[in-house]
């Protein structure tokens, strides 16, 4: 039996969306929510140095959000040792609906919670163009 790793990339956004898992980048959990004019996008992330451990981007209409965690604890006692340890990263992205502001998003980090914020401006409305038919 041998593994297929699956290319993601060709599979559209909507199907994707179903699933909801990033196979390649591990997971993390998001809600996308509208809240006074802006899109708001929550991710849990407990244990994380936002200065450190997060980088949000966007681009061409898509908002990402990266993340790495490394725990590591230690007990040392006289006759005993124990080491536990923990990491990973994980990615999700979000397609940005018309009109978002890319250039205004604000990120804050509150009990565990990320909350980037994405303005949205006046969806851009495209007067209906009338196509001419030629006989050929």
């Amino acid at each position: 039996m041998s593994l297929v790793r699956r290319d993601w990339s060709d599979v559209p956004d909507m199907i994707r969306r179903v699933f909801e898992t990033d196979v390649e980048k591990g997971w993390l959990r998001v809600e996308e929510f509208v809240d006074a004019g802006a899109l708001v996008v929550r991710a849990e992330m407990p244990g994380i140095d936002p200065e450190k451990d997060v980088e949000i981007t966007v681009a061409d209409g898509v908002l990402t959000i990266t993340a790495s965690r490394e725990e590591k604890t230690e007990h040392k006692e006289k006759d005993s040792y124990r080491s536990e340890f923990r990491y990973g990263s994980f990615s999700r992205s979000v397609v940005l609906p018309a009109g978002a502001t890319e250039e205004d998003v604000t990120a804050s980090y509150t009990d565990g919670v990320l909350e980037v914020r994405v303005p949205l401006g006046e969806e851009p409305k495209a007067e209906p163009k009338k196509v001419p038919v030629t006989r050929g």
